[in-house]
């Protein structure tokens, strides 16, 4: 992974792609958002409904490790649109939790 000059990550950030749903949402996994790719920190989704900066985002995220989906919880730090019918989303984690994120890590390899 290079870094730039201007990247203040702390975290690396690794490509993910899972079904994930809103965690208030009667929608299937998958239908309206996608999670991008995730760090320890915060996230990337892809999704059909338009968020604005500090919007409250509560994710749940279906692994294939036969648990419980994932639920990642955090706030809107960027949003923008990615065509015309859907936007991408960074999120700020609430809390940094290594043991749930290191679930989703498992599979980015």
């Amino acid at each position: 992974m290079v870094i730039g000059i201007d990247d203040r990550r702390v975290f690396d950030r690794f490509m993910a792609r899972f079904p994930v749903k809103f965690k208030d949402e009667r929608a299937d996994f998958g239908t309206n958002v996608f999670l991008r790719d995730v760090s320890a920190t915060g996230a990337k989704v892809s999704t059909k409904e338009r968020f604005l900066l500090n919007d409250k985002i509560d994710l749940l995220v279906e692994l294939p490790d036969g648990h419980e989906p994932l639920n990642l919880s955090g706030r809107v730090a960027w949003s923008r649109p990615a065509n015309p019918q859907t936007w991408d989303v960074g999120m700020k984690f609430d809390k940094v939790d290594f043991m749930d994120t290191q679930r989703i890590f498992k599979f980015c390899q």
